[in-house]
């Protein structure tokens, strides 16, 4: 058995068969457990192996970052000659089982007794050895190629990164720009009016919205009122908002009708309105004369009204349809009147819509609860507390639409 798998050792394939006989008589058998450390880089050594069965991994830089392995040996092949032929010794790469191995030993004398009696043998070791470093020569390059490959398309993909890096950075900027435009949209003070006190408050999803409100003082004794939610998010959805928000103050300045105010606010979308977006709007005129407040709403959500004593007055429902995509929508027109100590509440419906955790609506009931214990807030407070219980009641859920509220109290 040894010598047939010397015979197959490309380095002793030259030698005659008596001297086969002799080193598979002479040569001590090694054996190796899986994952040993046969020979370690760096080390001196004074004898190579013959692996007879079982297989073996060349590696260097073994146990460090740069470990790379620079290939496998199996039966009939040799290892660690070079250590022989170096005048220091040293062995130039490690040597590990995967397997359970078993190899010869052909230590220092023995080769050097080997080499006396076939000094031919040394030229068979030349070019078997040439051969190996040809062959580690041509793996290096290749390494070298598929490392310049992947440096390269590193290089590639950081570059790729490093401007979608600059393009959010760019994106961000400008939707805080657009941010702060929004809110500059939005009323800086609130009107006064005897006899009532104004609260507002519009949280948007994302960096802008397109929910809005607006008051607008006609007059010394009458206030616009407008909250609006246009479909869809983000900058188009604030875009419209925008637009929506410039007619709607135009025409609440010269028209004393609600109704008359959406009907036209609507014509002139329809003109402007190439992306099919749509708008629900409730507008209202609050005297405080006859403490009326006579308003208009398309597709909106009704207002809430809380009486003097904590009590909700149902309110009047009629069919009333969006702004922007049809030439006449119905429009619900109501009056109701607000007796000193009541409270009006006009919002979006990003607030009933809101869900917690489990997926359930913050609904009508809980907001209307909130109002019955803010009543002792003024109406400011009481838009932020509304706002703090919806937030509360989300808990780690998303804000899922942009919030809005506006309040009226009744002195």
């Amino acid at each position: 058995m040894k010598e047939k798998i010397i015979q197959h050792v490309p380095l002793f394939s030259s030698l005659p068969q008596t001297e086969i006989q002799r080193l598979a008589e002479t040569l001590r058998t090694r054996e190796f457990p899986p994952k040993s450390i046969v020979m370690r880089e760096g080390e001196h050594g004074d004898s190579f192996f013959i692996v007879l069965s079982g297989e073996i991994e060349i590696v260097k830089a073994m146990d460090t970052p740069d470990e790379r392995l620079l290939g496998a040996r199996g039966e009939g092949e040799s290892i660690g000659e070079m250590s022989l032929l170096n005048l220091d010794g040293l062995r130039t790469a490690s040597v590990r089982t995967t397997t359970p191995t078993q190899m010869l030993e052909m230590t220092r004398d023995d080769f050097n007794a080997l080499l006396r009696r076939q000094p031919l043998f040394a030229y068979e070791m030349v070019r078997v050895l040439s051969q190996r470093l040809s062959e580690a020569h041509n793996k290096t390059i290749s390494d070298l190629h598929e490392k310049n490959r992947q440096i390269t398309q590193a290089y590639e993909e950081l570059k790729a990164a490093h401007l979608q890096i600059v393009e959010k950075e760019k994106l961000e900027r400008e939707l805080a720009v657009a941010r702060q435009i929004q809110k500059s949209i939005l009323p800086l003070k609130l009107p006064l009016l005897d006899g009532f006190d104004f609260g507002a408050r519009m949280e948007a999803t994302r960096a802008v919205g397109g929910d809005f409100y607006d008051l607008v003082a006609l007059d010394d004794h009458r206030v616009g009122i407008a909250v609006a939610d246009v479909s869809d998010k983000g900058v188009p959805a604030a875009i419209f908002m925008a637009l929506t928000r410039s007619l709607l103050r135009s025409e609440a300045s010269r028209e004393a009708s609600p109704v008359q105010v959406l009907r036209n606010v609507n014509r002139q979308l329809l003109d402007m309105n190439e992306s099919n977006m749509f708008v629900t709007v409730l507008y209202g005129v609050l005297d405080n004369a006859t403490r009326e407040f006579h308003y208009a709403r398309a597709g909106h959500d009704p207002p809430i009204n809380l009486d003097p004593d904590g009590k909700f007055v149902e309110p009047v429902v009629r069919l009333g349809q969006f702004l922007g995509v049809f030439p006449t929508p119905p429009i619900d027109e109501e009056r109701l009147t607000l007796a000193p100590g009541s409270t009006l509440i006009v919002y979006t419906d990003g607030v009933t819509d809101q869900v917690d955790g489990q997926n359930e609506f913050y609904g009508i009931e809980r907001l209307q609860a909130t109002l019955q214990t803010s009543r002792a807030l003024s109406a400011q407070p009481m838009c932020d507390r509304l706002f703090e219980t919806l937030t509360e009641y989300r808990g780690e859920a998303a804000q899922s639409d942009d919030i809005t509220f506006v309040v009226a109290q009744a002195l």
